[in-house]
């Protein structure tokens, strides 16, 4: 009998295949852990925003103090503003004897109390915004963008003016009414102790050198704050454009290194080439 081939006998055995030799891998050293990160940096953070949450509280505090006093003022003299207020002692013939009495001849202009109310209200409204902002990076640990600490440094240099400007007229309006209440001196009594007289001016002048002397410590007070406020504003967005710059160089030497072909890449290349 005939066997029919490819189904009796076998094939023989395919011969094994060589594998070509692989050159040994250079072994490479251990990653190494990542130095763990300094409290320096963190610590640093805390105490700059610790020290702008403590000179906005500062400013709020100041600028209700000058808030307060100037609206009871406003109320005490029915609208009238005090300063730049022109006037004289007049004599007056009574019957029984000879007094003088002090005449108004120029209220001050309002504006001048209202724009020194008004920017009190602007820092102390501003001041608790920026508090509780300030606060709440100091609790999450968080930093500001670079856009938002400029931005923060353009509104405290305007407050400082404004509150500048405020304090100004409040002291110079002010000393202009208490020269020409005492005449620059020439009365009997103080510019202090006339708010004890009625000056029958139709207002209530009982209290307007308490008044306008603790607004006018608030608003310097408070020029203080918000100048203290400014300078660490510059300081944060000084430190921010520094390391802006320390971030585009390391950005910039790292695309270098990318893009400069190693001596381990060549050598791989060449290695590919001759195989």
């Amino acid at each position: 009998m005939r066997t029919r081939p490819g189904r009796g006998a076998r094939d023989p055995p395919a011969p094994p295949l060589r594998s070509l030799p692989r050159a040994p891998r250079p072994a490479q050293p251990p990653a190494a852990s990542p130095p763990p990160l300094s409290p320096g940096p963190a610590m640093a953070l805390n105490n700059f925003l610790f020290a702008q949450c403590a000179c906005y509280f500062l400013a709020f505090l100041f600028s209700f103090v000058v808030v307060v006093p100037l609206s009871e003022n406003g109320h005490d003299f029915r609208g009238r503003c005090l300063l730049f207020t022109e006037g004289m002692w007049l004599s007056a013939n009574l019957t029984v004897q000879e007094r003088e009495r002090f005449t108004v001849q120029e209220w001050g202009p309002p504006a001048a109390c209202r724009f020194s109310l008004l920017a009190s209200l602007l820092s102390l409204l501003l001041a608790a915004a920026h508090a509780w902002r300030t606060l709440f990076f100091l609790c999450k640990g968080h930093e500001g963008s670079f856009f938002s600490a400029f931005l923060n440094l353009l509104v405290s240099a305007f407050v400082v003016f404004l509150v500048f400007i405020a304090s100004t007229i409040v002291s110079v309006g002010f000393t202009m009414w208490c020269d020409t209440i005492t005449e620059k001196g020439t009365v009997a009594h103080s510019c202090e102790e006339l708010q004890d007289i009625d000056l029958e001016l139709g207002v209530d002048n009982s209290a307007f050198y308490d008044q306008f002397a603790i607004a006018q410590f608030g608003l310097w007070a408070s020029w203080l704050a918000w100048l203290a406020i400014t300078t660490l504003a510059f300081l944060k967005v000084y430190h921010n454009y520094r390391q802006e710059d320390l971030l585009d160089s390391l950005i910039h030497e790292k695309e270098l290194l990318l893009a400069r072909p190693s001596p381990r890449t060549s050598f791989q290349e060449e290695k590919s080439a001759v195989i």
